[in-house]
């Protein structure tokens, strides 16, 4: 499959003060594949260089050094035809406050050159798909933050971009919004079929949208991966208690799929699987085909949260995936 996004040896250095001149590196040496139609995923802490690095990606900040591809244009001199065809979600939805929420879709609208009837009728569709109509004249800050996150969705789309970039969609928002915000980002993605790059700190929100998955550290790329890879890279996984009798087939389960490790004392066999509630239907009848008695089962699952700490606690590691 094509790339929708293509970077390789990206730094960034921040420079500050006026006597005392002071550098924080934000990225060094990013290097970054993304397919057509993927939902990729970066993950990291806060001051990681997430922010840093999407902006360089949709081209509203150049790197030091380095080179980047948007849909097979240069990132570093085609940035105006490459915006057309681009949009970008803030986690700090900022629109004109005095302006309702369809005047400020109209208002984008024309930035991107729509009018007439064409503008018209592409408001009213996105007012429609995110479920705005009863706050469609309603001034932007008298939104409540869910709304006001709605309305920034809606407007990613005003221009139909092929690639939607999103910078922590859902930071500060209450648990039951953030799950509607994300439910809206997978029909997006299911409806239109285009890109979508996500910067988070969440764990699960990671795991729940996304197909890859990059650690990003301190301005560094850890590793690439699935959720699934990325479990096995560091052998942890869901944990899979099973209390049997009888004798269980040690190389059978060993090459069972989705297996990472597993020990057997006594009566008790834990088998440490990349995702258990995928795996446990086919671990459990393939060991009562060999003949063991189940006597009891318990999933303990494990997120990414658990990965990233391995990453974290020592040096590089290489990408699993890596293209």
């Amino acid at each position: 499959m094509a790339l929708a996004i293509e970077a390789e040896g990206i730094f960034k250095t921040f420079r500050s003060g006026w006597w005392k001149k002071r550098e924080k590196e934000a990225l060094k040496g990013v290097d970054l594949r993304i397919e057509e139609r993927e939902i990729f995923g970066i993950l990291g802490p806060n001051g990681a260089g997430k922010t840093t690095l999407l902006s360089i990606l949709c081209t509203l900040l150049l790197p030091d050094r380095g080179k980047v591809q948007i849909l097979g244009m240069d990132g570093l001199h085609d940035e105006h035809e490459i915006r057309k065809r681009v949009n970008i979600v803030s986690g700090n939805a900022n629109f004109l406050w005095s302006l309702t929420v369809k005047e400020n879709l109209h208002y984008y609208g024309m930035l991107y050159g729509l009018t007439g009837r064409e503008r018209e009728t592409k408001v009213d569709t996105l007012i429609n798909l995110f479920n705005l109509r009863e706050y469609q004249n309603i001034p932007f800050d008298e939104l409540s933050t869910g709304i006001k996150q709605r309305l920034s969705l809606a407007k990613s789309l005003i221009n139909d971009p092929e690639v939607l970039f999103l910078d922590e969609p859902t930071v500060g928002l209450d648990p039951d919004v953030s799950i509607r915000i994300r439910e809206e980002i997978l029909s997006i993605h299911r409806q239109k079929g285009i890109t979508i790059l996500l910067t988070t700190h969440n764990m699960k929100e990671a795991e729940n949208l996304c197909g890859r998955i990059a650690f990003l550290k301190e301005g560094r790329i850890v590793t690439i991966g699935t959720s699934e890879a990325l479990k096995r890279m560091v052998r942890i996984g869901d944990r899979l208690k099973v209390e049997f009798k009888g004798r269980i087939q040690e190389d059978e389960l060993l090459r069972a799929d989705g297996v990472i490790n597993f020990t057997i004392s006594n009566s008790l066999c834990e088998i440490v699987v990349d995702d258990g509630e995928r795996r446990m239907g086919s671990l459990i009848a393939l060991l009562s085909q060999s003949g063991v008695e189940i006597k009891k089962v318990t999933l303990g699952q494990t997120d990414l949260e658990d990965v990233f700490i391995e990453f974290a606690k020592g040096e590089e590691n290489p990408d699993p995936d890596r293209r």
